[in-house]
């Protein structure tokens, strides 16, 4: 009966919680203090100073660590897929509609003018990771990572960019760490 309660709570608060962690943490305070007594106000308090310590959604945080306190892995497991259930839920609805009328001229429009926005936020980001690459690893170590990952991926061996980020991550390890 405790995974079920602990799935309630945290499926409302996906359901409600729109906006984010600070729209969030008013309604698992709801749940898990006043209407379930899980915890008191001091350790919700203590729970939400870790969460914020921490990086990641607010939400799923604390929904891992009430489900833990309360029903150990089971718990946490239930509590986090319960926080994201409602999102994941409406995510799939919406792909579903978004498949079927995939041929509508109004869904082409849209997609053609989403297409510059991704493409310019993807630059941005890669910008972002070209600067902070230089300056914690230096101009050569960049060039030569930028330089060897497209040759592995556009080149004669066409790798996933998975297999190259992997390699990356490798590479720093054993090369850049300090």
């Amino acid at each position: 009966m405790n995974q079920w309660h602990l799935f309630l709570a945290f499926f409302r608060v996906g359901m409600l919680g729109y906006g984010g962690g600070p729209s969030s943490i008013p309604l698992v305070c709801a749940e898990a203090v006043t209407k379930y007594r899980w915890m008191t106000d001091e350790e919700f308090a203590e729970i939400l100073a870790i969460a914020n310590a921490l990086p990641g959604p607010i939400a799923t945080k604390m929904a891992g660590y009430i489900g833990y306190e309360q029903a150990v892995v089971l718990g946490a497991i239930v509590a986090v897929f319960a926080s994201v259930a409602p999102s994941l839920i409406l995510l799939m609805a919406l792909l579903q509609l978004l498949y079927k009328w995939k041929d509508a001229p109004q869904v082409k429009r849209l997609t053609a003018y989403i297409r510059p926005a991704i493409a310019v936020m993807l630059a941005l980001m890669a910008i972002d990771f070209f600067r902070e690459s230089y300056e914690g690893a230096g101009l050569g170590q960049t060039v030569f990572l930028a330089a060897a990952s497209a040759f592995l991926m556009f080149g004669k061996w066409r790798l996933h960019p998975a297999y190259v980020i992997a390699l990356a991550l490798v590479y720093g390890a054993v090369f850049l760490s300090s």
